[in-house]
């Protein structure tokens, strides 16, 4: 009976390999669908009732579904408090479901509690509502994704100054929407780094079915997703898989670049070239200002070279799809890492990031 039904999907969807389910649920119902960072991917981003991912930044339609829900499932998420995960507005109706009777009650105390694993709960429920409302499934017409595609126009609209900027230095956003253009996100696994990458990418970059994005962050050491990209080429080598990372998230873990080409796991490495740590002039203003902390310099399109793989260096954002093109064939073709090093700016805007 709910007006304004949500589905909140969480990394155990992917460990159940419960896609499926939660795509008919969905479908069945007309029931939007967002996921947590850790359980992006687990509906194909591109799907009509998909709304992105939500952690510390969101989409607008994910912001707009989730303040107006009534009724939100959670599924799959511990609902473990962070500042990485959404927390659920006050007022509405939760359904949790989870496979640890621990994460009950981690967040706020949910209306009613489902404990099971993800794929068999999400099954379980299209049978109970067939046998509530009969086995004709929702009209689309009568569902929200007209309205999710046109909440997702103006965003994008909105936010087009940065998505297609032509300044040099490059605006990361302008990265990611090429990269989008670029390379179908069925045909990759994309991951994010630690800082704003993770920021950048989340609420732009449409992921396009299981573990097409590898969603990281409650925990933040700079130079993880290089690692869990190398791990993502071994298990799927007909991917392109493709990590995004600052400069000091490079210079935590980008010696191992030669341990991607020295195991034959050729992947393609987007370093945001920004000279600084994003954001830290704000706060540790004099540590910053005084002495320099956060700020580096490097030629890092020389160091993937002197590791066994290619450095291309970008300076103009027209360089952009035409490189990740090249990177893609030089992967496939010669079995080499790239490292792409984008001269960027500073950007410090978020999507729906608090103030």
């Amino acid at each position: 009976s709910a007006d304004r039904p949500l589905i909140v999907a969480g990394a155990g969807v992917l460990y159940a390999e419960g896609t499926q389910e939660l795509v008919e649920l969905a479908e069945f119902l007309q029931v939007p669908v967002m996921t947590t960072m850790e359980g992006k991917s687990a509906i194909s981003e591109l799907h009509p009732l998909a709304l992105g991912s939500g952690s510390g930044v969101m989409s607008d339609p994910v912001l707009e579904f989730l303040r107006n829900a009534d009724v939100v499932l959670v599924i799959g998420s511990s609902m473990t408090p962070h500042s990485m995960v959404t927390p659920i507005p006050p007022g509405k109706v939760v359904i949790h479901s989870t496979n640890d009777p621990v994460d009950i009650g981690k967040g706020s105390s949910p209306d009613h509690a489902l404990l099971g694993d993800s794929r068999l709960v999400l099954k379980q429920l299209s049978d109970s509502v067939r046998d509530l409302n009969g086995p004709s499934p929702r009209s689309s017409d009568e569902g929200p994704a007209t309205r999710i595609e046109s909440i997702r126009a103006a965003w994008h609209t909105r936010w087009m100054s940065k998505l297609a900027a032509d300044a040099v230095p490059i605006n990361p956003y302008r990265v990611i929407w090429e990269l989008m253009k670029t390379i179908p996100a069925s045909e990759a696994i994309v991951t994010h780094d630690a800082g704003s990458p993770r920021f950048q990418m989340m609420p732009f970059y449409r992921s396009d079915g299981p573990r097409t994005y590898l969603g990281w962050g409650k925990s933040h050491q700079l130079g993880t997703g290089l690692g869990l990209v190398i791990g993502a080429k071994l298990a799927s080598p007909e991917k392109v898989c493709i990590n995004f990372m600052g400069d000091a998230a490079f210079g935590m873990s980008g010696l191992d670049l030669e341990t991607s080409n020295r195991n034959g796991a050729p992947i393609t490495t987007i370093l945001l070239n920004n000279g600084t740590m994003g954001g830290y002039n704000r706060a540790l203003p004099t540590a910053m200002g005084e002495y320099g902390a956060g700020n580096m310099t490097g030629d890092y399109a020389g160091v993937a070279e002197a590791l066994g793989g290619v450095g291309i260096k970008i300076e103009d954002p027209t360089e952009i799809g035409p490189a990740l093109t090249r990177a893609r064939r030089i992967n496939f073709d010669e079995g080499k890492s790239v490292l792409l090093d984008v001269k960027t700016q500073q950007e410090l805007k978020f999507s729906a990031y608090p103030d």
